[in-house]
């Protein structure tokens, strides 16, 4: 199959069928040589869209051919244009979104308990919403149309370098068709987490079943099926993809927060992975929308640092044009990241840390991350730490210190994982409930605290460990200490969510102590607006260490994604140098700076990003980054695996003075305009 591409558009063309003229100004040497001015080198192109219309000629299915087509070549002629001169053409068809089909086949459709179609994000279609999201089910006659459609398409072109299956999600589906195979194989109907385990087999055995069918008529074709999310559940069925593709665009539901969170988890699950933006201000379909260059480039550099391939998301216009303001932008960046491509390539990522993540445990989609991890991820890029995100499955011995952020359940398994990982010289942070056992009874670990018997409660008797009250109503107070908190003031420090109440053990370290309020926030007795002061009454250990292992009992990291409080960062990183004592990279530049380091074996090289780029909130909807601001003489200190022959900026392949001391190396970047890659070159 050879190796993905750099620089990729994905080409979306959700086109209604009463929209006259389709294609029209559709000029195949036109099109492709507009690609190849932008310096694209694959374009995934449509063969049927989520209106359910199809944009060939087809056997088949000759009543969805989108009836205002005016030529009905328009894919087959794309593909030849672009192919004709090197620029690689994946084809996309959609799965269980395609409104041709649910207003013909009702029967085809995925319904919930209610008897109500299922639509987006899995909610209730409304009945005179607009849009094409009523999710169609693979237990149905749909699913071998589904087959025959892709045969027809593997048929009907002489190459298909690729298929991108879009829209393949679990649903808690009760459809008829579900119902009666779910008690056939053990399933119980009624309950909903049963009928969204049910899907997710579902959804495993069709795409098992269809990347073998595609592969056995196409070998060399690649095969990524999408659902806007790579995580966790990618695991059960790894085996089906040829490549990962991570839809993360941070105008739209995603964030700015979401690309590294999936990308440091997806980057070690074996496979090739590209990474994918749109050029829209906001989100898919936002018509004669341009998203700001500076965006574009942090996006797109933000990719390299994280050794992924770029890909941006368009959609051609009706009349088959596509956009020359579109494609100058896209060209402008797409550029830089071609002259930037000899450090970007076959990387493995220089990592210290492993960041669990809840998805495991909790679930999560493109939109709903757990915050625990975003919190995580923020705050240790915000710190220069080199980080993956990992699951129990992961190899923990590539880390000298594993993370496990606010909600980490450990059974027994998982424990005598970590424990042989410790027992070998690995550290840990566990931070509020992560390691208590699932039953949340008591710690699967000895890392020096007890959990008492009794809790923190509401007035209702609900739990409010680990909860965000807007007012800190069950707030506690810290002091930091010389060693967690040094750089802070010696005064009280609020933890605004409540932590686990529990008690050192003889032998461990505290490190902080959590102080109590004068009393919670509630009807009975408040005290301003927020929460009660401090009582100066020590509650609790805050933090606690214990040979390899530090306890926070406050959920740090939910909190930090919440309102940043500067101290609980401050508190992490202390803790973090404490445990690593050396780190792959320190600077003395703004926290806004995000670093990466990734080694290049074959060149035998230590490539390091620099990235200044500052999302602001500009509106209400979304984050903007307009300005690119410029940052100066940055001193970088970076851990190095060998002797330095040299130091350079690339690809301006300008030499660097630099010291090496012990295993690194220090040297002084002038200027950070955006993103600047450093090479260290080894002997």
């Amino acid at each position: 199959m050879g190796k993905l591409p750099f620089r990729e558009i994905h080409l979306d063309f959700h086109t209604n069928e009463t929209i006259k003229n389709i294609g029209e100004r559709f000029d195949p040497e036109e099109f492709a040589q507009t690609l190849k001015k932008a310096h694209v080198n694959s374009v995934t192109l449509f063969a049927r869209c989520h209106h359910g219309m199809i944009y060939y000629d087809s056997k088949k299915n000759p009543e969805r051919v989108h009836p205002n087509l005016v030529n009905k070549n328009l894919l087959k002629e794309q593909i030849e244009a672009c192919r004709k001169i090197g620029i690689r053409t994946p084809v996309y068809t959609t799965v269980q979104w395609d409104y041709y089909t649910s207003q013909r086949h009702r029967e085809w459709l995925c319904i919930d308990e209610n008897g109500q179609s299922i639509g987006e994000s899995g909610r209730k279609q409304e009945p005179f919403e607009a849009g094409f999201y009523e999710t169609l089910c693979l237990n149905t006659g749909y699913r071998e149309f589904l087959k025959e459609h892709v045969e027809e398409i593997l048929d009907t072109f002489e190459v298909i370098d690729g298929l991108f299956l879009d829209i393949v999600f679990p649903v808690p589906c009760a459809c008829p068709a579900c119902r009666k195979l779910m008690e056939q194989n053990g399933y119980n109907p009624l309950d909903r987490g049963d009928r969204l385990e049910f899907y997710k087999k579902t959804i495993d055995e069709w795409q098992r079943e269809m990347t073998e069918f595609i592969h056995s008529k196409s070998e060399n074709t690649t095969i990524f099926y999408n659902r806007g999310h790579v995580g966790t559940d990618q695991r059960r069925n790894g085996d089906t993809y040829t490549h990962y593709e991570l839809e993360s665009l941070p105008s739209g539901i995603w964030g700015y927060l979401h690309f590294p969170s999936t990308v440091r988890y997806a980057r070690n699950l074996g496979k090739e992975y590209l990474a994918q933006t749109g050029k829209f201000h906001t989100m898919w379909g936002d018509f004669h929308s341009y998203k700001n260059q500076a965006a574009l480039e942090f996006e797109c550099f933000h990719m390299l640092a994280m050794g992924a391939k770029c890909l941006i998301g368009d959609q051609l216009n009706p009349d088959g044009r596509l956009s020359p303001a579109v494609y100058d932008l896209i060209g402008k960046v797409y550029e830089q990241v071609e002259e930037k491509e000899a450090w970007c390539d076959d990387v493995k990522p220089a990592v210290e840390i492993g960041v669990f993540t809840a998805e495991e445990f909790v679930g999560a989609s493109n939109d709903n991350l757990p915050k625990s991890l975003q919190g995580a991820v923020r705050m240790l890029q915000e710190c220069a730490f080199q980080f993956d995100v990992v699951d129990t499955q992961s190899d923990f011995a590539k880390y000298r210190l594993l993370i496990l952020p606010d909600q980490i359940p450990v059974d027994p398994l998982f424990a005598d994982k970590l424990s042989i990982y410790m027992e070998n010289g690995g550290k840990a942070i566990f931070t509020c409930k992560s390691g208590l056992t699932p039953d949340e009874v008591s710690f699967a670990l000895d890392i020096g605290v007890t959990k008492r018997a009794e809790q923190p409660v509401d007035v209702y008797g609900e739990d409010v460990v680990g909860k965000i009250y807007d007012r800190g109503d069950y707030c506690q107070y810290i002091l930091p200490g010389d060693v967690i908190g040094k750089d802070l003031p010696k005064d009280y420090h609020v933890m605004y969510a409540r932590g686990v109440d529990v008690d050192a053990k003889e032998g461990a370290n505290v490190l902080v102590n959590a102080y109590a309020s004068v009393f919670d926030r509630d009807y009975r007795h408040f005290c301003s607006h927020r929460q009660s002061p401090c009582s100066g009454e020590i509650a609790q250990p805050a933090v606690v260490q214990n040979g390899n292992s530090i306890y926070f009992s406050h959920p740090v990291f939910t909190q930090y994604q919440y309102n940043a409080p500067l101290w609980c960062k401050k508190m992490v990183k202390d803790a973090v140098c404490l445990l690593l004592q050396e780190r792959i990279i320190t600077h003395n530049g703004p926290s806004a700076l995000l670093t990466a380091v990734n080694d290049q074996p074959a060149q035998n090289r230590r490539i390091v990003h620099l990235l200044h780029y500052i999302p602001e909130r500009r509106c209400e909807s979304i984050d903007v980054i307009e300005d690119v601001l410029p940052v100066y003489n940055i001193e970088c200190s970076v851990e190095v695996p060998g002797e330095v022959k040299g130091v350079y900026c690339q690809p301006q392949n300008v030499p660097l003075e630099y010291r090496s001391e012990k295993e690194r190396v220090i040297f002084h970047v002038p200027e950070v305009n955006g993103h600047q890659i450093v090479e260290v070159r080894l002997s």
